[in-house]
């Protein structure tokens, strides 16, 4: 993207604006930031909302780049080095002072010290870093991700490893010893194995590995309808974060030949692209917080803890450029099949999606995380918006089950239907009867649910 592209978009993770040189500290902690992060242009002569103002005439230009050099030199460690230099946009004179993403991590305030001088760049602001991002930069600087490091005070031999063996034995592959080896999920130091933070997350160890889904009535997170939260090896917390969207999202079906053929409003490859990505992608290390789905009437959101990587833009993403994080994960993940190619996965949301007559989904990165929407707005929604009902995946469920047998059926046999507790499977059962689609035969505890004879939604 060009200077000119780039100002019109305004300030973000690559840009910022002066309107005239700022004071020294400013200044610097500016460009610590750039360095830390993915580097990115100083723009001195636009002011916040983007106009283009120029630089005073009477400055003088040589003097002000000499104090910007000295201003670096003195106040950042290690050594920065950027491009300073003049730009002619719109007949106004601009300096842009252009900061590379260092090799030397963490650079900060000589000052400050590292422990209290180190800033990076959220979005589209400098910010003091945390001791966590601190130590995020350092493993940058030698190239190792957060999960292959070791991690010495959890034996390995106290870990149930079933659920990744069964996993690996589906598709015909060992999970012995060595293949653990191969994958960086375990590491031998001294002739003792220790399990590295990949493999502890993939089981779900720590605490803050796990998924919260919500669904809301309407557009905001005013009022809820339904909430779960799943824990244990993040491949289980995936499928029961799809289940739950697939609960709470509309089932279409069409007749094709002498068969029927059902399928969801958003397809379910850009679900799971979407939830695989959040699990793969998210920062680990950051441990206050988790990833979050919502449901709502008009999108699904997925939010992940973690921006992109270094230098990597919304831009980039959908151009298929790949930067992994967490580089056990991703390729223990890619081993099981549950990533096709590297950087494919977005662009396969987003042709999905298309093809299915859906609003282009979202996905951007605000601050320290990323922001995933699938819109509901769709050819189908039309449809149902066209019928009398809405109906949920459970209540598909159940009028199916209602179909194939006697249109008897009871609360436990609803239980057993849709997989839900007694207390849902009530709450969903009384809704439909207010729907009209069931009515209860009953009023003792062998009471059951059967079919109106309404055939609006059939």
């Amino acid at each position: 993207m060009n200077l000119i592209d780039a100002i019109k978009n305004g300030e973000n993770k690559q840009i910022e604006f002066k309107v005239e040189l700022p004071n020294s500290l400013v200044l610097a902690k500016a460009v610590i930031a750039f360095s830390n992060t993915g580097g990115g242009k100083i723009v001195i002569g636009i002011n916040d909302n983007g106009e283009i103002i120029g630089i005073n005439k009477d400055e003088n230009i040589f003097e002000m780049m000499d104090q910007i050099t000295s201003i670096i030199y003195e106040l950042c460690y290690p050594t920065i080095l950027p491009d300073i230099y003049t730009m002619i946009v719109d007949n106004q004179l601009l300096v842009i002072i252009e900061v590379f993403r260092g090799n030397l991590l963490p650079y900060y305030l000589k000052n400050k010290g590292k422990n209290e001088g180190v800033y990076i760049r959220v979005g589209a602001t400098n910010r003091k870093a945390s001791f966590e991002s601190i130590l995020e930069l350092e493993r940058q600087k030698i190239n190792v991700s957060y999960d292959q490091e070791i991690n010495r005070s959890v034996e390995l031999n106290s870990l149930d490893l079933s659920e990744i063996s069964k996993r690996f034995a589906g598709i015909g592959k060992a999970f012995d010893l060595s293949a653990m080896k191969n994958l960086k999920l375990v590491v031998e130091e001294n002739g003792s194995l220790f399990p590295t933070n990949g493999l502890l997350i993939l089981l779900g160890v720590y605490e803050h590995v796990k998924i919260m889904c919500s669904r809301f009535k309407g557009t905001t997170m005013s009022t809820f309808l339904d909430r779960k939260e799943y824990s244990g090896d993040i491949f289980t917390q995936i499928d029961h974060a799809e289940m739950f969207i697939k609960n709470h999202i509309h089932l279409r079906s069409d007749i094709k030949g002498l068969q029927r053929v059902d399928y969801y409003e958003i397809p379910l490859e850009a679900i799971r692209e979407s939830l695989v990505n959040a699990v793969v992608h998210r920062d680990y290390s950051n441990e206050g917080r988790d990833i979050k789905v919502g449901v709502y009437d008009d999108l699904i959101n997925i939010v992940s803890p973690g921006g992109f990587p270094s230098t990597i833009t919304s831009e980039d993403i959908i151009n298929g450029r790949s930067e992994i994080r967490n580089k056990v994960i991703a390729r223990v993940f890619k081993e099981l099949n549950y990533i096709e190619q590297w950087g494919s996965g977005i662009r396969r949301i987003r042709t999905s999606c298309k093809d299915f007559g859906l609003k282009m989904p979202e996905i951007i990165e605000k601050g320290d995380y990323v922001d995933v929407c699938l819109f509901r707005e769709s050819v189908f929604n039309e449809v149902v918006k066209e019928t009398t009902l809405e109906l949920t995946e459970s209540e598909e469920r159940i009028i199916k089950y209602l179909k194939t047998t006697q249109n008897k059926l009871t609360t436990k046999d609803a239980q057993t239907v849709i997989n839900l507790g007694e207390r849902r499977t009530r709450e969903i059962l009384k809704q439909m009867v207010e729907k009209g689609i069931l009515k209860r035969v009953g009023n003792t505890t062998n009471a059951y649910y059967k079919m109106t004879d309404s055939e609006r939604i059939y």
